[in-house]
């Protein structure tokens, strides 16, 4: 794989994280299932649990542990209030980027918002 897109990826995995749990709670490989319908992101395990660790460890996450009718005990991760918020600033992030490539792109002078 090209190192830029892997790059890009990385870069995009958090925001996806939370956008895969912002209407209801999951447990870790349900995530994973619901990234992977997005094949251009494909985002591996190996990516996916240390950022359920770090978010829920920064209280973005709060994780529950309940049995599974297969295997171990599952546990699933759901939005704190400040989570979404994180969400909610993240995705406008992600659009005001968006926009400033897109206007790159298309040889359009790019908006200077200020913060």
């Amino acid at each position: 794989m090209r190192t830029w897109v892997a790059q890009m990826r990385k870069g995009l995995v958090e925001l996806c994280v939370l956008a895969a749990v912002k209407d209801r709670e999951a447990y870790g490989y349900e995530i994973l299932q619901r990234l992977g319908r997005a094949q251009a992101l494909s985002i591996s395990e190996s990516a996916v649990y240390p950022i359920l660790a770090r978010l829920t460890e920064e209280g973005a996450l709060k994780v529950r542990t309940a049995s599974s009718p297969a295997g171990p005990p599952r546990r699933y991760y759901r939005l704190t209030p400040p989570g979404h918020a994180r969400l909610a600033e993240m995705n406008v992030y992600w659009k005001d980027i968006v926009a400033a490539i897109d206007a790159l792109f298309d040889g359009r002078p790019v908006d200077q918002k200020e913060k």
